[in-house]
């Protein structure tokens, strides 16, 4: 019997060991959830569980307590955070990009930029669908790839090229931004495309009568490269056992084939529709202060915004002044401007109010009725700016404010003591100072109303625009 027992022990220590199973708590972003087949194969070839927990990738990267392991769409939420786990390890990549029915494929042009998709947008031409930034990488990326093309420094975005003027476009052409876009735009019939990874969509088109077609923004796209982070130092060996069963050729080979995600090994063959050139990739911001002024200024925009313009029409405008104001108005166009949804009113004025026009933004014939406006050559003496700038006020109507633009001085109607006789605290008032214009009386209504002077000019205009939708 002893000897019996013996050689069964001697047996066990020739036979290789097999690593006793093990289950880790895995943290992973929404669009993972695809992995599951993967995932089981994983566990099959090295006994490895990996649990699972769902969320989107800006939610979770702001806390992975409890967690074992985290794998997300990208570890830059938390370099930002300074809460970067030691070691990551990419495993596949894809590119955030945008699905367009075919039908509306045209409207975008040939190659678009992201500045072409919100100019689109702003005019009514493109709605589209796209995840919640404040919960999904996927989100936040569109609203980094606008920013950053409107910016046009061709760096990372500081907080200061960011403002929600030139967001506002964009935004309005959302139909939703909610934590599952592509399923969202499945139940929709009234989008035109949809913001997401390039995997979602291209699993998607396997499901839809119609595929979508995939626009890769020219001007630059924002990869995710999915790094699988160990949280857990004692988990170690079993984090490398993993990474190394996921890098394999094999195992890349799958996730390529049921994922649509592209394998970071080179060497493993990739369907056709995964060889697109990606062209160049977006900086991802380097300051958490950018990451908070986009999720600031896309909570801000929506309908119901109006701007009232009061123009100076008295013959001391005609010629170079009346030319700068023209010049200036006509720069309030394109996706960073005027935007579908915005109410513009326009009053010009001389000794009496000339004209008055509301016109609530729907397309580009819109934009066009406004500078029709502005082209008129009906000048007239005397000037009424203080009247003038009261009409605006009865005009103005919820979330509003003003912009002033003249070069005299007041010498009809009542006068700046009368005109301040009244609180004038409800609707900030900017005050746009041409040639001899009163810079003392136009800054005490400014500071007044809560509005400010600036001098006259087409980049002193977009200025006060700016202001005037609470983007500073």
């Amino acid at each position: 019997m002893r000897a019996l027992l013996a050689l069964l022990l001697l047996l066990a220590a020739c036979t290789p060991s097999t690593p006793p199973p093990v289950r880790l708590k895995v943290l992973a972003s929404t669009e993972l959830a695809d992995l599951g087949p993967v995932l089981a194969e994983l566990k099959k070839a090295t006994g490895v569980e990996l649990a699972v927990e769902h969320r989107g990738t800006v939610e979770a990267s702001s806390s992975l307590a409890g967690f074992d392991l985290a794998w997300l769409s990208t570890n830059r939420f938390l370099r930002l955070r300074g809460a970067e786990p030691e070691l990551a390890t990419s495993v596949m990549t894809s590119p955030v990009v945008l699905g367009v029915k075919a039908s509306k494929r045209a409207v975008l042009g040939e190659r678009p930029t992201w500045a072409d998709v919100a100019d689109r947008a702003a005019l009514g031409q493109f709605r589209y669908g796209m995840a919640d930034p404040r919960v999904s990488g996927g989100g936040m990326a569109a609203l980094i790839g606008v920013a950053t093309a409107a910016a046009g420094t061709g760096a990372p975005l500081r907080p200061e090229d960011v403002s929600c003027d030139r967001l506002q476009g964009f935004l309005a052409g959302r139909a939703f931004d909610v934590p599952d876009p592509v399923g969202e735009f499945t139940r929709r019939s009234d989008v035109d495309g949809v913001v997401a990874h390039e995997s979602e969509l291209l699993s998607l088109n396997a499901s839809l009568p119609e595929p979508l077609e995939i626009v890769y923004p020219r001007d630059g796209i924002i990869l995710s490269d999915y790094p699988l982070m160990l949280l857990k130092p004692e988990h170690r060996a079993t984090y490398d056992r993993v990474v190394e069963w996921l890098r394999a050729p094999a195992a890349q080979q799958m996730i390529a084939d049921r994922t649509w995600r592209r394998p970071v090994d080179p060497s493993v063959q990739r369907n056709e529709k995964l060889r697109a050139d990606l062209g160049t990739a977006l900086y991802f911001p380097d300051r958490s202060e950018v990451i908070d002024r986009l999720l600031l200024f896309h909570d801000r925009a929506g309908d119901g915004r109006q701007v009232v313009f009061v123009l100076d029409y008295s013959t001391s405008m005609r010629g170079a002044r009346l030319a700068g104001l023209r010049e200036a108005f006509a720069s309030l166009n394109g996706f960073d401007r005027f935007y579908v949804g915005e109410t513009v009113t326009i009053i010009r004025f001389a000794g009496t109010v000339l004209e008055e026009r509301s016109i609530t933004v729907r397309g580009r014939e819109d934009l066009d009725a406004l500078l029709s406006v502005v082209a008129s050559d009906d000048l007239r003496d005397n000037t009424a700016i203080w009247a003038a700038l009261d009409r605006a006020l009865q005009l103005a109507r919820g979330e509003a404010a003003v912009v002033l633009m003249t070069d005299g001085e007041n010498n009809a109607g009542p006068s700046v003591d009368e005109f301040l006789r009244v609180g004038r605290g409800e609707v900030p008032v900017f005050p746009i100072r041409f040639g001899e214009a009163s810079t003392a009386e136009l800054d005490r209504v400014a500071q007044a109303s809560g509005g400010r002077l600036v001098e006259a000019g087409a980049k002193s205009l977009l200025e006060a625009v700016r202001e005037i939708r609470g983007c500073r």
